[in-house]
Formats: C-alpha cells, sequence, structure tokens
C-alpha cells in the first residue's frame, strides 16, 4: 500500500458497500463509510450487521467501522468508491438520480487526483457521462488532476465473503494513472484483476446478470410448456437432464431481485425493438400469475385461506428488493380470498404490504401460516420451508411449489394425496 492510497471512502454501505467497506479496512485501509440510512448507521455503530451476510457479523464485531451521514471525509480521502442503487425508472430508463447526487457532494470535494471508483451496476456509457461531470465542474482532466474507474461488485448475496477473494475483479479504466490506481486498491483483496475499459467492464457485469436472467426464463417457460401440454415439469426435467453432458436445464421458479430483475432494462434502453431480453423479462414476471392459475385449476381461491411463504427475492436471503412474492400476493388478493398470510423466516416483525397504497402486514410464524390454509403457495425456496411445510400443513390443503422445495414432483398437488396426481 502507497501514501498515495491509504484513505477509502466507501458513498453507500448498504449490501453491497458494507462488505466491500469491511473487506478493505481488514487489508489495511482506512476506510469511512458514507450513507443517509440512520437506521443503517446505527446498527454499523453498534458493531452488528443491519443484514445477513455470512462472515461479516465477527469482522464487524470485532474491529468496527468509522461511519458518517455527513461528506467531510471525501476532502481527505485518495479513493472514494460509490456504491449507490441505480433502479430503473417507470419507463426503460435507468434511474441516475442517485449517482447526481453523490456527485454533487462528492466532486466538489474530490482532492486532486483522487481515485473515483464507481461500483454500481449501471447502463453502458454512465462511466463516461460521470467523466465528461467531473471535467465540466472541476477543469480537471482525467489522468491529469482526477482518476477514474469502474470496477464492478459481481457477487452473490450471502456469498460476499468468499467471494471478494476469489472472483475476479475487472477494472475498467480509460488511462494508465486510473488503471494503476485501481489495481492498487483492489491487489490487497488477493484476486486477480481483469483490465479493460469503461464500456468493457459496464458490458461485462451486464452480460453476467443478463445471462441468468434468460437462463431462468428459459426454465420457466419451459414449465408453461409442460403445464400447456399436462406434463410434470419435475419429471420432464428429471427426464433431460439426467446424466445429459450438454447442459442443465435449471428448476422454475420466481425469478428477480434488484439486479437481476431490472438489468436488462439497461440494454433495451438503447434498443428500439424486441428483443430476446426482453421476452425473458415478459416470461419471468408472468411466472406469479402462472401459479395463480395453477392453483385454480384445482379450485376457486375465493373465500379461502391462502399461506404465501417467502417475501424475499431469493432463498435465504433477508432482502426484500424487487421481489416478485409482493406481485404473487397482489394477484391472490384479486381473488377474493377469506385470508392471505404471509410468512418470512428471514425476517422479523412486519412486512411491508403488497398493495401499492402501502402499510404492513403481519408476518405469521410458519406453523399458524399453515394451520387452516387450503391453500399453500411456496414463493421462495427456503430451507425452512422444505423441511417444515408438509408436516405442518392441513390434511386437504393445496400446496402450490413450482420450485420443487417441498421435495414432491408436482407443481401443485393436494397434501393428502403426496406422491400421486391432485
Amino acid at each position: 500500500m502507497s501514501a498515495a492510497l491509504r484513505r477509502v471512502c466507501v458513498v453507500g454501505i448498504g449490501r453491497v458497500g458494507l462488505p466491500l467497506a469491511l473487506a478493505l479496512q481488514e487489508a489495511g485501509f482506512e476506510v469511512v463509510g458514507i450513507d443517509r440510512d440512520p437506521a443503517l448507521l446505527a446498527a454499523i455503530r453498534r458493531h452488528a450487521m443491519p443484514f445477513q451476510e455470512p462472515g461479516f457479523d465477527e469482522l464487524l464485531a470485532a474491529r468496527g467501522l468509522l461511519v458518517s451521514e455527513a461528506f467531510n471525509a471525501i476532502a481527505a480521502a485518495d479513493a472514494v468508491i460509490v456504491t449507490v442503487g441505480t433502479p430503473l425508472r417507470e419507463h426503460i430508463e435507468t434511474d441516475l438520480r442517485q449517482v447526481q447526487d453523490v456527485l454533487d457532494h462528492v466532486v466538489p470535494r474530490l482532492k486532486p487526483d483522487a481515485l473515483l471508483v464507481l461500483r454500481s451496476t449501471i447502463a453502458p456509457g454512465t462511466t463516461e457521462y460521470v467523466r465528461r461531470t467531473v471535467e465540466a465542474r472541476t477543469g480537471r482532466k482525467l489522468g491529469d488532476g482526477f482518476l477514474l474507474a469502474f470496477c464492478p461488485e459481481r457477487i452473490a448475496e450471502g456469498k460476499a465473503r468468499e467471494e471478494l477473494q476469489s472472483l475476479p475483479q475487472i477494472v475498467g479504466t480509460q488511462d494508465a494513472k486510473s488503471r494503476a490506481r485501481a489495481r492498487e486498491l483492489f491487489a490487497p483483496l488477493g484476486t486477480e484483476l481483469l483490465d479493460t475499459d469503461f464500456t468493457g467492464a459496464e458490458l461485462a457485469k451486464l452480460f453476467n446478470n443478463i445471462s441468468r436472467y434468460v437462463y431462468f426464463a428459459v426454465s420457466n417457460q419451459l414449465a408453461m410448456v409442460a403445464a400447456h401440454f399436462g406434463a410434470n415439469i419435475h419429471e420432464v426435467l428429471h427426464l433431460a437432464n439426467h446424466k445429459y453432458p450438454r447442459g442443465i436445464i435449471a428448476a422454475p421458479g420466481l425469478t428477480a431481485g434488484t439486479c437481476l430483475r431490472k438489468d436488462f432494462g439497461m440494454i433495451n434502453e438503447f434498443v428500439p425493438y424486441p428483443d430476446l431480453l426482453l421476452s425473458a423479462w415478459k416470461v419471468n414476471e408472468y411466472v406469479p400469475r402462472f401459479l395463480v392459475e395453477a392453483a385454480l385449476a384445482h379450485g376457486p381461491l375465493a373465500g379461502r385461506t391462502v399461506a404465501v411463504l417467502g417475501y424475499t427475492f431469493k432463498r435465504g436471503a433477508d432482502d426484500l428488493r424487487d421481489s416478485l412474492a409482493p406481485k404473487l400476493v397482489r394477484l391472490i388478493q384479486r381473488e377474493v380470498p377469506r385470508e392471505v398470510r404471509v410468512c418470512e423466516p428471514h425476517l422479523a416483525g412486519e412486512l411491508p404490504s403488497a398493495r401499492e397504497d402501502g402499510g404492513t402486514v403481519r408476518n405469521w410464524p410458519l406453523a399458524d401460516a399453515l394451520r387452516g390454509a387450503d391453500v399453500v403457495f411456496v414463493a421462495v425456496n427456503h430451507d425452512e420451508f422444505a423441511r417444515d411445510v408438509l408436516p405442518k400443513a392441513e390434511p386437504h390443503a393445496l400446496v402450490v411449489d413450482l420450485w420443487n422445495c417441498t421435495a414432491r414432483g408436482r407443481m401443485a398437488y393436494r397434501v393428502r394425496n403426496v406422491g400421486t396426481r391432485a
């Protein structure tokens, strides 16, 4: 570590920024985290992780992290890493408001020759937009007054501890000084460094997420095809995958999350015609309706008690962002059931309502959610559901389990008829 790169500010210390900040601190850097979320800052100041990320509880508890809601530390920082959110707007358009807000605070404080690193998922051309913004506001030039890199985060939630040190780090720069400084920043994490330009780094990150999104859309489309022909999708997948050497078809299920569900839009913003990526979005977004239709094929939901198991966007996570489970709940509510009970074992307390007008809903314990429930939707394939649903569900209950979380090999079945066609 050189004298020119010792102090690091991480702007946005959520699920991307906080693990990175702690890893850089462990590697020997002086790190300050900046965020505006008072609850998040309060938890960190108590040396408590504000979300689930295995391996970091002990690290934060032992060392703590200096955090602030103010941007004053930027003035002394040798490197500033930006990890704020980049959602889509109502239209297919990247929402850069959080990035623009950070630039408003960071650029006036950025000391000469400091390295500015973008780490948020961004559309092609965004890093170049930041370059133009900094140059216009400061009169400095890239490589001669300030340094800039796009170094994308590609880590799976729940695996940050291992993947920060194992996944190759892409370093996107346009000049030699920025490249050298960015490599110096990430080299202490011990991972392989891959050099490219701004656009190469932006596309590589998007391609990783988009390809997974399309991959899962294929599985979901095949589940719909199987249902159309009256076939059992899980039986067909077993036949297709068993000892087959040329590609495994993934299990179908709700496919969403803050990256997979939106990143296709960062490409489609520049594409005026329908394409494979837009079609994948349509397929994945239809899955909640597909599940409701699967239940309705066995009888109405009107007047029934319905349990929806899982509310986060993926298995084992406590992250609700862009989950499709609330959409599933809204579609169920349109059928006018007597009651809808939501169970999310990875979150404590009440949950955000699925209704557009906000509010909260009760987070039912699993046994209570299942007691008296006529229909059970397994929205997320949490391990708890694989273990406990069938022993606690009512014998007459219809279980809709596209994930095959309960390992019964059917998308919809009656508990009392496990092993037979419902």
